[in-house]
């Protein structure tokens, strides 16, 4: 028999725990950066997720909110992933490649964005 890898089994884990419509609209992209998506992985009541929601919507990014509260499958996916199981988590991307932003510290959003931008239109433009 086959051993599977955590991040397999946490893959795994997550296309079951979300709803199919949730897994389907992770395919949006952002009116700011076109080709680029966003997962805000947050819980209610968090006070940095809140400014990171409030940033990305003032900056006209879309994205696709996670709410890992009372859903300890998502916070195993987290820990799976990145070694974590608190929130605010960010993860940038396209292509089914993502940066994840660990930080509360907003300017360092603002930096991983921009950046994961400017690989989105230069891989445009090779293309």
């Amino acid at each position: 028999m086959m051993a599977i890898s955590s991040f397999k089994r946490a893959f795994i884990l997550c296309i079951s725990i979300l709803e199919e419509d949730t897994y389907m609209s992770l395919t949006v992209e952002t009116t700011a950066n076109p080709g680029q998506h966003i997962i805000l992985w947050s819980k209610t009541g968090c006070h940095f997720c809140q400014e990171i929601k409030q940033y990305l919507e003032l900056h006209d990014h879309h994205y696709i909110n996670l709410d890992v509260a009372d859903n300890d499958g998502l916070r195993d996916v987290l820990e799976a992933k990145y070694g974590i199981r608190h929130v605010p988590v960010v993860e940038v991307g396209r292509n089914g490649t993502y940066t994840a932003f660990l930080e509360t510290d907003l300017e360092g959003l603002a930096h991983v964005l921009a950046q994961e931008a400017e690989a989105a239109r230069h891989a445009v433009e090779v293309n």
